[in-house]
């Protein structure tokens, strides 16, 4: 199924009170796009590279990474595969736990295509985030077993095999090759 529009011209506050849906919805302008339903190597690479990231940023409090999480910016509600957050940029309420509701960007957006999906529309996002704060976007593409990498007033850089993807600054112990990232598909 591609992504398509389902609804034109709704408000982004009215969107916004609308129940979450499965598969899950973004605002973009104006318009509301369904993202594909993640299939086993979408899952995979989700579950297994937030875990890693997480591993190399909890323990000593750098950054977090969140899967599927809705963050509503700049006139657009988006939901990142995987959103990275600077330990002290995490929104947190007076108990610091994290909010229910996420307005500020991620430092770190990580997309991982679905055949089905518009890389246009995900690159598009990317560039939205960048141009809004985000220091670092991927693009992981499965299908071609490659990764993009996107940094501000940059070109894009693809990387593939054993070449290691460039990560936050903040995460200096967190190394990750785009084989890595594909091994995490093998079950044997």
């Amino acid at each position: 199924m591609i992504s398509t529009q389902i609804q034109p011209k709704l408000s982004l506050e009215d969107f916004l009170q609308c129940p979450e849906t499965k598969p899950v919805r973004e605002y973009i302008n104006g318009k509301i796009y369904t993202k594909p339903i993640p299939k086993g190597q979408h899952s995979a690479i989700q579950t297994f590279l937030s875990a890693a990231i997480n591993q190399a940023g909890i323990p000593q409090k750098l950054a977090g990474a969140f899967t599927e999480l809705r963050c509503t910016f700049g006139g657009r509600s988006l939901v990142p595969n995987i959103s990275v957050f600077a330990w002290e940029r995490i929104p947190v309420d007076e108990q610091g736990e994290i909010e229910n509701i996420i307005t500020i960007v991620p430092d770190w957006k990580i997309e991982i295509l679905s055949p089905e999906q518009s890389s246009t529309r995900v690159i598009n996002n990317i560039l939205f985030c960048l141009d809004r704060g985000t220091q670092l976007g991927w693009l992981i593409d499965p299908k071609e077993r490659l990764v993009m990498s996107f940094f501000p007033q940059q070109q894009p850089k693809s990387y593939q095999a054993d070449e290691l993807l460039p990560s936050l600054e903040i995460l200096p112990d967190f190394k990750v090759s785009v084989e890595t990232i594909f091994n995490y598909l093998t079950f044997k």
